[in-house]
Formats: C-alpha cells, sequence, structure tokens
C-alpha cells in the first residue's frame, strides 16, 4: 500500500519542487515589490516627468519592433523558403547578435562609427549616441527573434497548401498571401518578445546616454539617488504592461497552438538572386560590428588578464547553475504541460510572466526580500546572481522541452505505465532519453541567455562576483577602449565556444 502511494506522489511531489523554485524565484520578489511600496514613495507616480519617461521608454520600444518585424518577417520567409546560396551560413550569422550582450553589439557598432572608429567621425558618432542610434543598434541584436520564428511559423504549414498554391501563382505571391499570413501567429508572438526585451533594455541605452524608464528604476536601487520605495513604486507600470503581454501571449497559445515542424522534403522557391543579396545584407550588418570588436579588441589581449579577475569563472558558474536548475524545471514542468497538466499551465504562466517582467522589477523584489541580516548568506554570494537567472530563463526551458514532448505520441508514456513504470522511471528511462536533443538545446539555450545578461545580475553581485558582462559594462566608460574591446572579444570567444559544442553534442545524439 505505501508503495503504491508512494509512486503515485512522484509526479505531485516533483511539480511541487518545481513550485517552490518559481516561488522563490518570482512569486515572492514580485509580491515584495507590492510590499515595499508605501504613500510616499507613490509620490513619484504623480510626477509628469515620470509618465513622460514612461512613454518615452515605450515608443523607443515599439520603434525596435517594428523595424525587427519590418526586417525579420522577410528575412523569415527567406531562410525558410527561398532558393539560397550558403543558406545555413548566412543564417548562422545573421543570429550571432542574438546570443551576445547586446551591450557588445553596440560596442562594435561604437567602434565602427564613433568618433575614432574605424571609419567613424563626429558626425557619425552624433547620430550613434542618440535615440537613433539605440533604436538601430536593438534592431540589429533582437530581428534575428522575428527571423527565428517567422520560419519556424513557416515550416509548420502544411506542404500541401504550398503546392496548390504555387500551382495557380507565382512564387513571390504564394511567399506573401501564402506563407507569411500563416505564420502570423508566430510573429506576434516574436514581436511581444522584442518589445519585451527593447523595453527591459538598461545596457545599451546608458552606454548611448540615451535615457530610459529602467535605467530610473536600476538608479534607485543602485545609485546616488537610492529609495527602495521609489523603485518599487516605479515597478508598478511595468508589472502591468508585462501582464498585458502575458494576457496576449496566452491567447495567442490557444488559439494558435504549438507550432509543428513538418519534415515532409519540399523544394525551395525560386525568387530569383534577390533573396540571396537581402540575406546576404543582413548577415553583413550582423557580423560588421563583430569584426570591428575583432579589430580593435586583438591588441588589448595583451593587457586583459590585468583587468580580469574570475570573471569568466564566475559567468561559467553562475550560468552553468542557473542553466541546469531551469533545465530541471523545464523536463518537469515541460512534460507535464505536455500533457496537460493543471498545476504546470500556472507554473508556465508564471515563468513567461517573469521572462516579460523586466529586470529592474525583478531586481527590486530581490533586494526587499534578500537583502537583510537573515538572508545574507544569499544576498552575499553568488546565489543572489543564479536567482533572476533562474526566474528570467527557466520559460524558454519549459518551451522548448514541452514542444520537444508535445510532437510525440503519448502512448510510449501510457504503454510504459500499462507495464508498471512509475513517474521516475519513466522520465529516465523513456522521456528524457526519447528528448535528449530537445533537453540540450533547452540547457544550451539558457545557458547563452544566462551568459549575454546583464540587467539581471549588475545591480546585486556579491564583491568579487562580477561575470564578465559585468565587469564589460563597469569599464567601458572609463576603461581603456583595446581592453573594453577585448573583454567584449573574449564574450564572443565564451559564446561561439558553446554554442559550437551545443551543435557538436546535438550531432552525436540521435
Amino acid at each position: 500500500m505505501g508503495s503504491t502511494v508512494a509512486r503515485r506522489l512522484q509526479r505531485p511531489v516533483a511539480v511541487f519542487v518545481t513550485a517552490l523554485l518559481v516561488g522563490v524565484t518570482v512569486v515572492l520578489p514580485i509580491s515584495r515589490v507590492a510590499f515595499g511600496i508605501n504613500s510616499q514613495s507613490m509620490n513619484v507616480l504623480a510626477r509628469s516627468d515620470t509618465w513622460i519617461l514612461l512613454g518615452r521608454t515605450f515608443t523607443l520600444a515599439l520603434c525596435v519592433t517594428a523595424m525587427a518585424l519590418v526586417i525579420g518577417v522577410p528575412l523569415g520567409a527567406l531562410f525558410a523558403r527561398a532558393r539560397l546560396v550558403f543558406r545555413r551560413l548566412l543564417l548562422a550569422i545573421h543570429a550571432l547578435p542574438l546570443f551576445l550582450p547586446p551591450l557588445v553589439v553596440a560596442l562594435g557598432w561604437f567602434h565602427l562609427f564613433g568618433e575614432r572608429g574605424l571609419i567613424g567621425s563626429p558626425r557619425t558618432s552624433a547620430l550613434l549616441f542618440g535615440p537613433l542610434g539605440m533604436v538601430l543598434i536593438l534592431t540589429t541584436a533582437f530581428v534575428p527573434v522575428v527571423t527565428f520564428l517567422t520560419m519556424l511559423g513557416i515550416l509548420g504549414l502544411d506542404p500541401s497548401l504550398e503546392e496548390a498554391a504555387v500551382i495557380a501563382a507565382q512564387p513571390a505571391r504564394v511567399v506573401r498571401r501564402i506563407l507569411i499570413p500563416a505564420a502570423l501567429p508566430q510573429v506576434t508572438f516574436a514581436a511581444l518578445i522584442v518589445f519585451a526585451l527593447a523595453v527591459a533594455e538598461v545596457g545599451v541605452p546608458m552606454f548611448l546616454r540615451v535615457n530610459v524608464y529602467g535605467a530610473s528604476v536600476f538608479a534607485r536601487l543602485g545609485g546616488v539617488e537610492f529609495s527602495p520605495g521609489e523603485a518599487a513604486a516605479l515597478s508598478l507600470p511595468m508589472i502591468g504592461v508585462a501582464l498585458v503581454l502575458v494576457l496576449v501571449e496566452r491567447k495567442l497559445t490557444n488559439t494558435a497552438g504549438s507550432p509543428r515542424l513538418r519534415t515532409t522534403a519540399r523544394m525551395p522557391l525560386n525568387l530569383g538572386h534577390g533573396p540571396t543579396v537581402f540575406v546576404a545584407l543582413a548577415a553583413f550588418v550582423s557580423l560588421a560590428p563583430l569584426v570591428a570588436i575583432c579589430a580593435r579588441g586583438v591588441s588589448g589581449l595583451l593587457h586583459v588578464s590585468e583587468w580580469l579577475g574570475a570573471n569568466v569563472t564566475n559567468s561559467l558558474v553562475v550560468s552553468g547553475v542557473a542553466a541546469l536548475v531551469a533545465t530541471f524545471m523545464g523536463i518537469v514542468t515541460g512534460e507535464s504541460l505536455a500533457r496537460g497538466c493543471r498545476s504546470s499551465r500556472v507554473l508556465d504562466v508564471v515563468l513567461v510572466a517573469a521572462f516579460f517582467v523586466p529586470s529592474a522589477v525583478l531586481g527590486t523584489g530581490l533586494v526587499g526580500t534578500w537583502n537583510r541580516p537573515a538572508t545574507q548568506w544569499v544576498y552575499g554570494s553568488l546565489a543572489i546572481v543564479v536567482l533572476p537567472l533562474v526566474a528570467r530563463y527557466s520559460a524558454l526551458a519549459v518551451r522548448t522541452f514541452a514542444a520537444s514532448v508535445g510532437n510525440t505520441s503519448r502512448n510510449y508514456d501510457e504503454a510504459a505505465a500499462i507495464a508498471g513504470a512509475n513517474y521516475v522511471r519513466r522520465m529516465t528511462r523513456l522521456v528524457i532519453p526519447m528528448h535528449t536533443r530537445s533537453l540540450i538545446a533547452a540547457f544550451g539555450l539558457v545557458l547563452v541567455f544566462c551568459l549575454r545578461d546583464l540587467e539581471s545580475t549588475v545591480m546585486f553581485y556579491p564583491p568579487g562576483g562580477e561575470t564578465l558582462t559585468v565587469r564589460l559594462f563597469t569599464l567601458e566608460a572609463n576603461g581603456p577602449q583595446s581592453v573594453v574591446a577585448a573583454i567584449a572579444l573574449i564574450q564572443i570567444t565564451l559564446t561561439l565556444g558553446i554554442i559550437g559544442l551545443g551543435v557538436f553534442s546535438l550531432r552525436k545524439v540521435r
């Protein structure tokens, strides 16, 4: 009897542990924001300049989103279905900025068009350091999100619909009237992600001397204007926007469901030479700032050791631990989500909300939760850096693993249960081995995003706990340019190495 009860409790216990992690990393900090507000701190929301700054930030984020859609949707359609030369190489180059800190991309454009850049002048530098430069740089960094999700939507289209359309119309018309409209749910989801990332971005605006709403929250937590109560009050509008984004995302998910890749081979559409030129130009724009960093950073490599302590080790340790925790949550929640578990749907909503909530909001809650004498063992260690990373990026692991499990028949799981296999045995002997590739992809994706993160870690890293992105951020204003470029080059090399190792691992696993 006891053995039977224990077997039945295995899944609930696993879900409970995951829910506990979500509570500690997401629910508790965001709840603490509300408790940190008092009547005096609410006065900051009564000031007109607060709402003007918020409107300015949203306007800039909308401009980034619009430009990313204008560029990314055609690129996604062309990468998915056009006949292209060097398709995989161009796609890999185009995707590079997505996996790097946007600050690195900004530094690359600075070394190109800054006053002392490779091809810069006072005029180009003036354009770069302002709202226009910020919009263009963030567009470069985030447009691959739109490209990849548009590709996913188009590749999930039933091939018979495309074949019927090709018979009746020219390939270009098929792309405009059939393929892109079919990917509209994925395109909309991409727009939500780009908007959320643009609103949350702080490193690039501060580097380019553009005042944004998120920076005002940071200033009240880590600057001379230290006022946690006002930071909590300023976080309220951001939480409201995040909730709206979550509601739209849930509507899209309920309407369109999870996209499925069609494995049926299809002949590429012949759209002429124009698509190759367009995607090659997009790849060039992605690669140009990274080449500028390499050109400027090579000389700084000789002296970079004098400026780096344990930054690389800190980045790998913090990101690795966060990725492991997020992957565990992805396995438990993702499998339950794919099998229709209600509690996992709730956890998924909370994690998606944490992804959409700007880091400044999570940071405000984390400071209020853990910055007290009884919890200094957390706040004074690298654990305080791991917590926000788990909160922000666990949704990536959950959705990656859930999509893989959802694309396979549940008959395997049911057959194993009939044969007497308990939950733990089914997960370890059946589900995980069947979805090892998605597990590696989920871990690698979270790891890379944790490595590129700046906003979640810059406020409360402990002494000696600077990550590589934080070190880059703290040196970019006053450090030697060649050394700063060398640190950015190390960040690029580290990211490429992890991506390469991930691709190698995926090819080895069948």
